[in-house]
């Protein structure tokens, strides 16, 4: 009986297919987002994007724009894909769009419109949520819906938690330096886990 769990969970995990294809040594991973992408509140060699590179070994290019919003990040995501032809592209928003109190609908559906951006340029994609605006909120259902939908890696808790942290922040929605490489860890853990790195 036990083995017969075992080859089940096997199959189970192997089917899995929010897997990773491995990144060769000279692949390039975007990390585009908003300010939390950016590095907002630190200098840049402690933005995530910069200690995700020295925790990976990778060339992690920073595409964060402070305030940007979903909207604003969809027509500008096609640029940034033909300037760095990236093998990972980290889609990290739609913070603006909440904080902002956008509808969430046309916020998924940008989203949903930059996954199939990249998809189209066999780029691979790994997403990180970001929490409904509610004290001690966690990641907004859509993220996962996305997720589930195109089968991608999700980060879904990280953000949510360190936002519950003050010691882990710059100001009331940025982080410091330990926030910033919390986050870079957990999204390292991700691809691991995913298989990319």
């Amino acid at each position: 009986m036990k083995v017969w769990l075992i080859g089940i969970a096997l199959l189970l995990s192997a089917c899995g297919s929010d897997d990773l294809q491995p990144l060769s040594a000279d692949d390039v991973i975007v990390a585009f987002g908003d300010s939390l992408t950016a590095g907002k509140g630190v200098a840049k060699p402690q933005s995530y994007p910069a200690v995700l590179s020295e925790l990976t070994g990778f060339r992690v290019v920073n595409s964060g724009v402070s305030g940007e919003t979903t909207e604003e990040g969809l027509q500008r995501l096609p640029e940034v894909l033909d300037q760095e032809n990236p093998s990972l592209l980290i889609l990290f928003e739609g913070g603006n769009d909440i904080l902002q109190s956008l509808d969430l609908n046309k916020t998924k559906a940008n989203l949903d419109a930059m996954i199939k951006l990249a998809k189209e340029r066999g780029i691979q994609i790994a997403l990180v949520g970001v929490p409904r605006k509610q004290l001690f909120s966690n990641t907004a259902a859509f993220y996962g819906e996305l997720a589930e939908e195109y089968s991608l890696p999700l980060q879904s808790e990280i953000v949510a938690s360190l936002l519950r942290k003050p010691a882990m922040k710059s100001d009331g929605v940025h982080f410091n330096a330990n926030g910033y490489r919390a986050l870079a860890e957990a999204i390292a853990t991700l691809l691991r886990e995913a298989g990319a790195i």
